[in-house]
């Protein structure tokens, strides 16, 4: 029996957590999801390839950025509704030791988004901010099991078919999720 697309790209996010988590013992996640504004007839005019140029330009970006410092790992789903357009739900992931004030680094990368990426078009939520059930934000200790759970379970969101951007690809190298390479072990931190 074949394994599901969907399943393979979950048990993919796990082991690339898996990984994050072998040479980090603790990580800060921090989950944005990035969209764009409105305009005047209720309607978010941008389209999949300049949305895949702003997560490129953030993704370059990052390099060079005191925001993105000490960020170690991320996962990108790229997705399209017709109240949104098209968006970007974001996982990030830090260096605990660096970064521990998740909501404050969560608005930081939004306003990032909104001013110097999109120049004003974009918008944001900071997950962060929610006060979640299952919360698969903040801090990830290697020994906090359940929210590891939690935030597999909150990744496996990003996997899913619904909402594709099938209908818009434009381009056949288009990929709607993305992820950071995974880390070496050399010289893990905290474990």
């Amino acid at each position: 029996m074949a394994i599901s697309k969907n399943k393979r790209r979950q048990t993919s996010n796990e082991k690339y957590v898996d990984a994050l988590q072998d040479k980090y013992s603790k990580l800060c996640v921090v989950r944005v999801d990035f969209g764009y504004k409105k305009d005047e007839n209720n309607e978010v005019n941008v389209t999949l390839e300049e949305a895949n140029k702003h997560i490129d330009k953030l993704l370059n970006n990052r390099r060079n950025n005191l925001i993105f410092k000490d960020n170690v790992g991320y996962v990108i789903k790229t997705e399209y509704t017709e109240d949104k357009g098209v968006h970007n739900h974001v996982v990030l992931f830090f260096f605990f030791y660096k970064v521990q004030n998740d909501k404050y680094k969560g608005n930081q990368i939004g306003e990032y988004w909104v001013d110097n990426i999109t120049n004003g078009n974009g918008s944001y939520h900071n997950c962060n901010r929610n006060n979640y059930k299952d919360n698969a934000t903040g801090i990830l200790d290697y020994k906090n099991v359940e929210m590891r759970k939690n935030l597999d379970n909150a990744m496996s969101y990003l996997v899913k078919e619904e909402q594709s951007v099938g209908l818009l690809k434009e381009d056949e190298k288009f990929r709607a999720i993305r992820r950071g390479t995974v880390p070496n072990n050399k010289g893990n931190k905290g474990r």
